[in-house]
């Protein structure tokens, strides 16, 4: 199993460009369900979660062809079977935004209920309400979800709470459905919008997307399109931290500050100098960060998938920072790795007391799930001497070629098997 070996101390510096965002094409991927029109994909990232989904859409009938470096055209004409099976979807919860798409398109689909990070419960019955509620028979056995619809209709759906995953599979139930469906309560991400704005370019009527109440109106067929696959956004932030950790001075292009305001405005509290362009990110750290709390929330708010690089900066920064997790009820696995590391952390059910020390020191520590996995690069990048992350399978399902990039920045990082 691959490893990442670090030499930390060395403050990173240069410029590298962002990949797009994994949590934006996965939805995009199986958004190519609902038309039998070739759909055009650019910017999609080299990424284990991106290849296990192409696997998925190819058993179901999907003809995948290669476009160049970083694009992809995707042809669901001879889609013949909806059908997500337990081996491809263990590994990878976003699978489930097949049953959408599926249901809508074919009339029909039986997909296995999800596996993933373990941060803690993520069910999908908010999925299942919103299906049902378009009239779609909703059965789970045997571990699977079986849906069935002749035609979904339009409904008025307001989920229980804020979900990303359910937002966008209700979204592309609705856009083949009849009449207009409305979803409310619904989640605000930027991957979202950008969903949204790709089914639009394949004739699909949608309205409010980005806000917390989103209008389809259904269409008989939707057609092919082009679409770009935004920037991402946590890894964005992901490097501004370790710049800002490692005391460096960075560029990252290819990429926008707009997704990321509450990530920007905790890393200028902890005293960083950020300078944005059109798409591009300039950020300067200080000699040594102030200590910063957060407290996570759906988005716009700070979000959870940062939460994890925040508690690397504050454990070597100036002061005491609280750190407060909102949505996943096991996501501090991070705190006892870093640790090993010399952090001083005191976890207090769903609050973490983050100390700052003066140095870290370098250990072997096991990634849990995936955004801890960049906490310990990120602290790795900054004790002494060497460490050691096992267990890197995780960072691979979200950070393309992460080693490459931090060495262009003059990280001393390697991987080994």
């Amino acid at each position: 199993m691959d490893k990442l070996i670090i030499t930390g101390g060395m403050p990173l510096a240069g410029e590298v460009a962002v990949s797009g965002a994994k949590n934006a094409a996965l939805p995009i991927l199986c958004a190519s369900l609902l038309t039998a029109e070739p759909l055009q994909l650019t910017n999609l990232p080299h990424l284990n979660d991106i290849s296990t989904m192409l696997r998925l859409l190819a058993q179901m009938g999907v003809e995948v062809t290669l476009d160049g470096p970083a694009g992809l055209v995707l042809d669901a004409k001879g889609l013949n079977n909806p059908l997500a099976p337990y081996d491809l979807v263990k590994t990878m919860r976003a699978s489930i935004l097949v049953l959408g798409p599926l249901v809508a398109r074919c009339g029909e689909a039986r997909v296995s209920l999800p596996g993933g990070c373990a941060i803690g419960a993520r069910p999908v019955d908010q999925h299942i309400k919103g299906l049902q509620a378009m009239g779609a028979e909703v059965t789970v056995e045997a571990g699977y979800v079986h849906a069935k619809a002749k035609r979904l209709k339009g409904a008025r759906i307001c989920t229980d709470m804020v979900t990303v995953t359910g937002t966008e599979n209700l979204m592309m139930a609705a856009v083949l459905a009849d009449g207009e469906t409305i979803i409310e309560n619904a989640a605000r991400e930027p991957e979202v919008v950008d969903l949204a704005n790709c089914l639009v370019a394949m004739g699909a009527h949608i309205s409010g997307a980005g806000t917390d109440v989103i209008r389809i109106r259904g269409v008989e067929r939707l057609s092919g399109a082009a679409h770009r696959i935004m920037p991402d956004r946590i890894e964005t932030g992901t490097y501004l931290c370790a710049a800002a950790a490692t005391g460096g001075e960075v560029r990252l292009t290819q990429t926008s500050a707009a997704y990321l305001d509450a990530v920007v405005d905790k890393l200028m509290d902890a005293g960083c100098d950020i300078v944005t362009e059109r798409d591009a990110i300039r950020l300067k750290a200080p000699q040594r960060l102030k200590a910063v709390s957060l407290r996570t929330a759906p988005y716009p708010a700070f979000p959870t998938d940062m939460q994890a690089q925040f508690m690397a900066i504050n454990a070597v920064a100036d002061g005491v920072a609280t750190i407060r997790e909102t949505i996943f009820e096991n996501r501090f696995m991070h705190a006892n790795e870093l640790m090993r590391l010399g952090a001083d952390i005191q976890i207090e059910g769903s609050n973490a007391i983050v100390r700052g020390v003066d140095r870290l020191e370098g250990a072997t520590v096991m990634a849990t799930d995936l955004r801890a996995s960049a906490s310990l690069v990120i602290a790795g990048l900054v004790a002494q001497g060497e460490t050691t992350i096992d267990r890197i399978y995780h960072l691979d399902r979200g950070y393309e070629r992460i080693e490459e990039k931090l060495a262009k920045l003059g990280a001393r990082v390697r991987r080994a098997h």
